[in-house]
């Protein structure tokens, strides 16, 4: 079983980490015990996202095991978790044994404070491609998901789809990504990401 962990954090915003959510946990109503699923916040205590959304995390960072994907949503929160010394350290320490670790949007952001996209290509919001340029990043590319070795970021909000898509291929393979995206009825070009 594929162990994927999503961080919340206050006013995060709800598209960036539902989206993966659903498309992830999806693929164990057609692949039983195939992914779980879970949310991670720095303590055990409900989360206000930025639409108003209150969701409880199902572990702080004191309880979270070792994953295989760590997903690093956006949102106006992302301004102060940016520069939470406690995301970066579990940020860094997630990403030691991680296979894969993923943004969705502005929650790049997260993972250049850490380091983690310095000399690679990477995306996110459009609108904010001149900020993150300030970092050391290779290049910043106009496309929905960009993958440079183990680290994968996507582009603005509703590009949390296509990244759980793109790690549901590398994971499972194109046949079921596609047959995920037929069951919740979302067009998707798997084979083009």
């Amino acid at each position: 079983m594929t162990k994927i962990g999503i961080l919340i954090f206050h006013q995060v915003e709800e598209m960036d980490f539902v989206a993966p959510f659903e498309v992830l946990s999806y693929i164990n109503k057609i692949e039983v015990n195939s992914s779980q699923v879970v949310l991670i916040a720095e303590k055990l205590e409900l989360i206000q996202a930025y639409n108003g959304m209150k969701i409880f995390p199902d572990h702080s960072f004191g309880t979270c095991p070792n994953l295989d994907i760590l997903i690093v949503p956006g949102g106006k929160g992302r301004l102060d978790a940016m520069h939470n010394p406690k995301i970066k350290e579990f940020v860094l320490h997630q990403s030691k044994q991680a296979q894969y670790i993923a943004s969705v949007c502005t929650g790049a952001f997260i993972l250049a404070e850490a380091g983690l996209l310095e000399g690679k290509k990477t995306t996110t919001y459009h609108s904010a491609f001149a900020e993150l340029q300030t970092y050391n990043i290779l290049t910043i590319e106009k496309a929905k998901v960009v993958r440079d070795g183990n680290i994968i970021t996507s582009a603005g909000v509703t590009s949390g789809l296509e990244l759980g898509f793109y790690i549901l291929k590398i994971l499972f393979g194109s046949i079921l990504a596609k047959e995920v995206a037929n069951k919740i009825e979302y067009i998707v070009d798997i084979d083009a990401l």
